[in-house]
């Protein structure tokens, strides 16, 4: 039978501040190779010879996918924007109802975007397995065969042998050190990974059955969907509605049909700066490096740095991490307080938990390179053939100097073509516009002045991505 993977692409983790923020969070981060966690997770089921994937995300992260789906030459997926967080049992609601959309009962293979696995030979080997009891009208869990006490994921109980997999006795929440041990010394205990196989209609039936609430809701907010582009929007009044609830407390812990396959892949869900430490490779007296890193007399540590040299001299058991806007310096055992730093800068009213200096939108990127009263300093790149939209500012005029490409520009009843070392003087209030007609990326340098300068001063009148 087919395969669909379900993608959960949702999330705005902080746990990998000041790398991870709400509007990119891991999912989109380059952690574990080139490629981003979200491109890794759609990759590892191709060879399974699976159908194109659906991916579930919240609508400010809805570029950012299709972006990096189009980097790798993924075609056919379905995107689901999903109108607020209301937790796993729900998103994969929306996706089975999709695949029945099509007529197609497959088989869901349900994977979380911010999963790391480097085995993934026994990621195949492990679903391969499964698909006979997905097949049978199981629904068919992962649990990761644990290789330390860990405290930080949930356990699975495993029951009698079932084919390839076990009858689940019962989930457990996550336990302290002294009972983690003592599941590792019984044996016979796997970690809960959150990854999945069931039949679309089996998954549909279980929730009908267990979580009806949930059921009625996605129902109705998928029967008001509606298309956006390359998106489905469902229906947002109806899906508010949902109750907020993981497939775990839904349907695995009342079903009769949950079975749990053993996966040994050296998996991880990168829960922490210390568990990618322990993921990545070392370059020396245990240490991890990233970007423009020079190490002196310093072990066990993780230095990160993107946008300028560091250094460390000295030290044991760190963690760096550099961004253009942070920098974060923790010791290894601590890394779980990063969120308390995230809950200071919500109370402060700070944006660098929310944002970086680079940010991503679907005609290209801006940095704000520099800042003060009354004035701000940004780097813009707009892909070819991309254009801003048609918008005007109450409080900010705006002077464009065209760097490399070439500039459309709409400057109120005016339309220009600009070039390097050419530029535009934009006043408050008028209307304007901004396209790149070349083949190559056109980078300018914006310099706002005004009286503010905050990004929702944007009155948009014509917008090809919908924002209008």
């Amino acid at each position: 039978m087919k395969v669909t993977p379900v993608i959960m692409a949702g999330g705005s983790g902080t746990r990998l501040w000041p790398l991870s923020r709400s509007w990119f969070p891991k999912q989109f981060l380059s952690l574990a190779g080139s490629d981003s966690m979200l491109q890794s997770t759609v990759s590892r089921s191709e060879p399974l010879g699976a159908a194109a994937p659906i991916l579930l995300c919240n609508a400010d992260h809805r570029f950012l996918v299709a972006e990096q789906l189009r980097a790798n030459k993924v075609e056919g997926a379905r995107i689901i924007l999903e109108p607020a967080a209301r937790n796993t049992a729900p998103a994969i609601a929306l996706a089975a109802l999709d695949v029945l959309a099509k007529g197609d009962d497959s088989l869901m293979l349900v994977l979380a975007a911010d999963h790391v696995i480097k085995n993934e030979a026994a990621f195949a080997d492990a679903v391969n397995k499964a698909q006979p009891l997905a097949d049978a009208g199981q629904v068919v869990t992962f649990g990761i065969v644990p290789n330390a006490p860990e405290t930080g994921y949930g356990y699975i109980q495993c029951g009698a042998a079932n084919d390839d997999g076990f009858a689940v006795n019962r989930f457990v929440e996550k336990p302290n050190l002294e009972v983690a041990k003592q599941y590792l010394a019984e044996g016979g205990y796997l970690w809960n990974s959150g990854m999945f196989l069931v039949k679309a209609s089996v998954y549909l039936e279980e929730l009908k059955q267990y979580a009806p609430e949930i059921y009625k809701a996605c129902l109705a907010s998928y029967d008001n969907k509606a298309d956006d582009l390359d998106f489905v929007r469902v229906g947002e009044e109806d899906f508010l509605a949902c109750p907020d609830d993981s497939i775990d407390y839904a349907i695995m812990e009342k079903t009769t049909k949950a079975v749990v396959v053993p996966m040994d892949a050296e998996w991880s869900d990168v829960g922490s700066w210390s568990a990618l430490w322990e993921l990545d490779e070392k370059c020396g007296d245990g240490n991890s490096k990233h970007g423009d890193v020079i190490l002196h007399d310093t072990k066990n540590s993780l230095v990160h740095g993107t946008s300028r040299l560091v250094s460390t001299i000295g030290v044991e058991g760190l963690i760096v991490v550099e961004t253009k806007d942070a920098v974060m310096v923790a010791a290894k055992d601590r890394v779980q307080d990063v969120k308390a730093v995230v809950a200071e800068l919500k109370a402060q009213d700070r944006t660098e938990h929310i944002h970086h200096r680079e940010v991503y939108r679907p005609w290209g990127h801006y940095d704000s390179i520099d800042s003060g009263e009354r004035y701000q300093v940004k780097r813009i790149t707009v892909k070819p053939g991309a254009k801003l939209s048609v918008q005007m500012h109450h409080h900010r005029a705006e002077h464009w100097i065209v760097v490399s490409g070439t500039a459309k520009v709409t400057n109120g009843d005016n339309e220009l073509l600009l070039t390097e070392n050419q530029s535009t003087y934009i006043p408050v209030g008028v209307i304007h516009a901004l396209e790149n007609p070349g083949k190559v990326d056109l980078e300018l340098i914006e310099v706002q002045s005004g009286s503010y300068l905050g990004e929702d001063d944007i009155v948009r009148f014509d917008d090809r991505y919908g924002r209008a």
